[in-house]
């Protein structure tokens, strides 16, 4: 795996969100804990909401949009609504967060 480090973890606050900038679109870093952060798009495949303002919840988010709500960890929508979201692997090693950039290396900018 190939990590690009995005930061210190505190740059996010907790229940919060930030966006990264890549060659497959933007991409959404939720911190859900003091030392757990979860990375997947920034839209919502429902009408192309951007999750990183929607509501972090436990392990889910909210779509600001339509109230849609992912699971963090495996990007299905949950309850009725049907849909998901593309997921990164990311990391925190010693206050830092590390994203797993494998996924963006060959992709064409849209």
């Amino acid at each position: 795996m190939t990590w690009l480090n995005i930061g210190p973890i505190e740059q996010i606050p907790l229940r919060g969100a930030r966006v990264v900038k890549t060659r497959l679109g933007c991409v959404a870093l939720f911190r859900t804990g003091p030392e757990e952060v979860f990375a997947t798009a920034d839209r919502c495949p429902h009408k192309g909401g951007p999750l990183s303002e929607g509501i972090v919840h436990g392990r889910a988010v909210t779509c600001p949009l339509h109230n849609w709500v992912f699971d963090l960890e495996s990007g299905q929508a949950q309850g009725a609504d049907e849909g998901k979201i593309a997921t990164y692997a990311v990391r925190v090693e010693e206050g830092q967060i590390l994203l797993d950039t494998r996924k963006f290396a060959n992709a064409v900018a849209a």
